[in-house]
């Protein structure tokens, strides 16, 4: 699995645990430290970590991969999942909102997934 597989299927993990506004970024060439971000919004702690787990679940469960780092602290707003070449953000919006994290990136590096199959 290439880190593009890796990173549609992991926005497809978050979108099928109600993840909204769910953005994937291509930063290859543009990065050191990872080729592709995802991020998405959770609407409360509860589901920040339904979130987190559902996609590391079914990315484990599908594809055998596990992230090297999860930073799990749903009670912050703001946690992630790092695959080394795809990094995943789940926030609540209120975070994502004030952290602008997507500023760091222009938005012609945003692609569209993949429609599943």
């Amino acid at each position: 699995m290439n880190s593009k597989e890796l990173a549609f299927a992991c926005a497809t993990a978050a979108e099928e645990t109600k993840a909204a506004n769910i953005a994937v970024y291509d930063l290859r060439g543009t990065s050191s430290i990872t080729d592709f971000a995802i991020v998405c919004t959770a609407t409360s702690t509860p589901h920040l970590r339904a979130v987190l787990n559902g996609i590391d679940k079914e990315i484990f469960e599908k594809h055998g991969v596990s992230p090297a780092y999860a930073e799990r602290t749903p009670a912050a707003m703001w946690s992630v999942l790092d695959y080394i070449d795809v990094m995943v953000h789940i926030m609540a919006e209120e975070v994502r909102d004030f952290y602008g994290l997507e500023k760091f990136w222009k938005e012609e590096n945003r692609i569209d997934r993949q429609p599943a199959l």
